[in-house]
């Protein structure tokens, strides 16, 4: 009874640790994100708003290839890289929705 009620609190703390460090990362990048497009407004509205569409694009095609319908032997590495990328940014954004970043 003791080993189980250890094991349960065990996983909960860590379970909320881990809920904790990505909710700080996903604040980390989202402010690292909104600095950076300021300082590159700042300096050169053109080249960050084609590189802000450019990202966008390479997330749009992520998602459009994750979410597909699958053909073996059809997707390659650019394709992989734009899933994964944009798994990664989906998950950050749930993540970051909870944030009170200012």
């Amino acid at each position: 009874m003791i080993r189980s009620v250890g094991s349960f609190l065990k996983e909960l703390l860590v379970e909320v640790a881990g809920e904790a460090v990505m909710t700080v990362a996903a604040c980390l990048a989202v402010t690292g994100l909104a600095l950076a497009f300021v300082m590159g407004w700042q300096h050169s509205p053109l080249v960050t708003g084609g590189v802000g569409g450019a990202l966008l694009v390479f997330l749009a095609y992520g998602g459009w290839e994750l979410l597909r319908p699958a053909k073996p032997g059809r997707r390659g590495r650019l394709a992989g890289v734009a899933a994964t990328t944009f798994a990664v940014a989906a998950l950050f954004t749930a993540y970051a929705w909870s944030c009170n970043c200012p």
